[in-house]
């Protein structure tokens, strides 16, 4: 439904407290449709329920999967999608597109109820109402939502409309440039920056709100944006010492491993959630949608083979990014549940002699499918590839479409790690001319990844040639790092090299243009200042 933002301060208020989902205890809301302000922001509990709606904002999975992630993975062209999105595939998105309507009607509910609170929240400290202290921390809190919207906004639709105030017309102003909108992100990442604490002043029932470091690496993102790698690397090292890399690659994405020592912001969901399409979403679709179509009757989406052997020898990320015939699942919690092997298609395939589900043993099989029967889903052609993204196939809670259809999960998204950030951080110091310290910062990650020592030469599996230019060494991290999750196109974009990047790997031709999203076209029926994206006509 089309957010009409020409709302007075009183409607606005009601607006901001209607769940478009919820989250674990810290998230709780209130709805107050029936409630005036004066009536309802006389306790603390009112201003953090204020605040709680603006994170609600990304509790949705046509938002976060269909909008962030298939961005961040189908543009990069290592993995595809197989349902009725498969436009992705050839770069041509339409501007009547639901998800990414989605996404820009959500993202601008969260703004103006970012620019709503943050009067409020004023008020209520200067009432007595709101302590020095949980003032600071909410208004900080705003400020970085809103500041992560526009950072979202800029980077997958370039330009568009900066709105920071209430009051009466807006909803109608033509797009900032995209410059414009990182500079802003950046404004709001420093405000937050001053008023948050750090992860580990958060009680743990906090846990999962924004902090003083998550605000620190969203500024030095936006900042590189903007080709300002001093102040992003000036940023990212504010960071130093309060985060740290898992030991294990594995364990990144891990269900028992959410809001992790590496993890600097992650979208929180409730494992209390209904097993229903209309359960609000404090539970989501997002991982099993992802696994083969014959654990799971879903499949939309799966790998590219070619990066499955780009990871170089030895490198423990691949099986735990992508996974393919003839390979068990690696994740411990879903070998804790039995492993493939486990999941009631498996098992009722199994007993009914169908070839899928015996392995090359004549035994219940128990990797995605074999070399010589590849999971290809019910089409069984070579549309689908057979590989798969481990990253999402996490969740040992799940059955997704078999079983007891337990297909909504409460597993957290990772928007920003830390790894990212060294990665981030490398790139800055090679571009202000430390390449000592980049290949440091690098070397780190890679590392991580191998257990132990990396190789001192970089090579994609795949080809035959050693990457030695330091810059395109960060770009293959990104991807190696990072694939599979909500980063990857958009680290590539931000570094300028995107479209080459693309055509260097897989020989694909991006059009010109089309590395960015079209403008909603209802967005554009609504405010006739909004102009289209040339790539996508007028």
């Amino acid at each position: 439904m089309k957010l009409n933002i020409k709302y007075s301060l009183l409607v606005l208020i009601a607006a901001l407290m209607v769940p478009l989902a919820c989250k674990k205890n810290f998230l709780d809301q209130t709805n107050t449709q029936q409630t005036t302000a004066d009536a309802f922001f006389n306790k603390a509990a009112d201003g953090v329920a204020l605040i709680n709606s603006i994170y609600d904002t990304y509790q949705n999975a046509d938002l976060l999967k269909k909008s962030i992630w298939y961005y961040a993975n189908f543009q990069s062209h290592d993995f595809f999608n197989w349902g009725n999105d498969r436009f992705y595939n050839t770069y041509a998105i339409p501007a009547d597109f639901s998800a990414i309507e989605t996404f820009w009607t959500r993202a601008y509910v969260g703004i103006a109820r970012a620019n709503s609170a943050l009067p409020i929240i004023a008020d209520m400290k200067a009432r007595g109402v709101l302590t020095t202290d949980l003032a600071n921390r909410l208004t900080g809190e705003t400020y970085f939502l809103r500041g992560m919207t526009y950072y979202y906004l800029g980077a997958s639709f370039g330009a568009v409309p900066l709105e920071l105030t209430t009051g009466a017309n807006l909803g109608l102003r033509p797009r900032n440039t995209q410059d414009e909108v990182f500079k802003q992100v950046i404004s709001d990442m420093k405000a937050a920056a001053s008023l948050l604490p750090w992860k580990e002043g958060l009680p743990a029932s906090e846990l999962g709100r924004a902090t003083k470091g998550a605000a620190y690496s969203f500024e030095g993102a936006a900042e590189m944006w903007v080709k300002d790698y001093a102040a992003a690397l000036a940023s990212f090292n504010q960071i130093n010492g309060k985060y740290t890399l898992l030991p294990n690659f594995i364990d990144v994405n891990e269900y028992d491993h959410q809001n992790s020592p590496e993890s600097i912001f992650e979208v929180q969901f409730d494992v209390a959630g209904t097993q229903s399409w209309g359960a609000g979403n404090e539970v989501a679709w997002i991982s099993d949608f992802s696994w083969p179509e014959e654990i799971s009757n879903f499949g939309y989406d799966y790998a590219s083979p070619e990066l499955y052997t780009s990871y170089q020898a030895g490198d423990k990320r691949k099986l735990a990014t992508v996974i393919g015939p003839g390979d068990p699942n690696i994740s411990p919690g879903i070998i804790g549940r039995g492993g493939i092997a486990g999941y009631p298609l498996v098992k009722a395939g199994f007993a009914a002699g169908d070839p899928r589900y015996i392995g090359d043993d004549g035994k219940i099989i128990n990797t995605c499918g074999t070399k010589t029967k590849p999971w290809l889903g019910s089409d069984n052609t070579q549309l689908r590839t057979g590989y798969y993204c481990e990253k999402m196939w996490r969740d040992p809670t799940l059955d997704a479409n078999s079983g007891n259809s337990t297909i909504f999960g409460a597993q957290n998204q990772i928007l920003l790690r830390y790894a990212e950030i060294l990665l981030s951080k490398a790139e800055c110091q090679i571009r202000t001319g430390d390449v000592a310290g980049g290949l440091a910062s690098l070397k780190l990650v890679r590392d991580r990844a191998w257990g132990g020592v990396a190789p001192a030469v970089m090579v994609d599996g795949d080809k035959t040639t050693p990457i030695t230019d330091p810059l395109p060494m960060v770009y293959s991290e990104y991807r190696h790092e990072l694939s599979g999750e909500y980063s990857t196109f958009y680290d590539l974009r931000r570094a300028g090299v995107a479209i080459d990047f693309v055509k260097a790997t897989y020989g694909v031709t991006i059009p010109a243009g089309r590395d960015l999203y079209p403008i909603p076209q209802i967005e554009r029926g609504l405010n006739p200042n909004l102009t289209q994206n040339p790539a996508y006509g007028n």
